[in-house]
């Protein structure tokens, strides 16, 4: 495993964003495990967050892209920090998109879009915090495909929950990836932090320990994605 995935695990410990325990999400599912991006509140943790995304993005699609496309809400933040991040790590200047909720109708950046528009030709990359059901590249991917005459590249998330999506085998990634015909990938996913924590000593405390492992391959006996 590479060592920035190793650090981004410690990470996601470190900032609250991973906890483990019994959580009960949105989905009714029982959870030993539960991740809340919105737990990155602090200005070095928002770099340091762009700094895994770049990173994890470089290392799957390269540089022979334009924009970065953050889905409104939460990633529109990570659009931003990930192409700050991208200037300093790799010189490249990279455009970042985002949505609005509700058109604008008024001033010079009326229309439906935040930070740089999209022009026919670009490459973009689309980046999320985490995708569980694959819901938000519905709204999402018709609304890029119909600004311009853009390629979408791929699409990066966070943590991949490796969970079974709407279709009932497949996780949600490699159902967005079959539905849109772009490659999907995550900085780590679920099973990068079993094999990185089982046993190991993260700020300070065993986080997955034997009963801890069990519950979670329980889980995955029940709603992990088929492979």
């Amino acid at each position: 495993m590479e060592s920035y995935k190793q650090e981004f695990i410690e990470f996601m410990v470190e900032s609250d964003v991973l906890k483990f325990g019994e959580f009960t999400l949105k989905s009714g599912r029982k959870s030993p495990f539960f991740m809340n991006a919105g737990a990155y509140v602090t200005g070095s943790q928002l770099k340091r967050l762009g700094e895994y995304y770049a990173k994890a993005i470089h290392d799957r699609y390269g540089d022979d892209f334009d924009v970065l496309f953050g889905p409104a809400y939460k990633g529109i933040p990570l659009s931003v920090v990930t192409a700050i991040a991208y200037s300093e790590l790799y010189g490249k200047e990279i455009r970042y998109c985002s949505d609005r909720k509700e058109e604008k109708d008024h001033g010079a950046d009326k229309g439906s879009f935040l930070g740089s528009s999209l022009k026919d030709g670009d490459r973009v990359v689309m980046i999320e915090d985490v995708t569980t059901s694959g819901k938000s590249m519905e709204e999402t991917v018709p609304k890029v495909k119909g600004a311009a005459d853009v390629e979408i590249v791929g699409l990066m998330v966070s943590l991949d929950r490796m969970e079974v999506g709407k279709g009932g085998e497949k996780c949600a990634l490699e159902e967005v990836s079959d539905l849109y015909g772009f490659a999907t990938n995550a900085i780590v996913t679920m099973a990068d932090v079993v094999e990185y924590l089982y046993n190991r000593p993260c700020q300070g405390k065993i986080r997955i320990d034997d009963t801890l492992k069990a519950a979670i391959e329980a889980y995955y006996e029940q709603y992990g994605a088929k492979r």
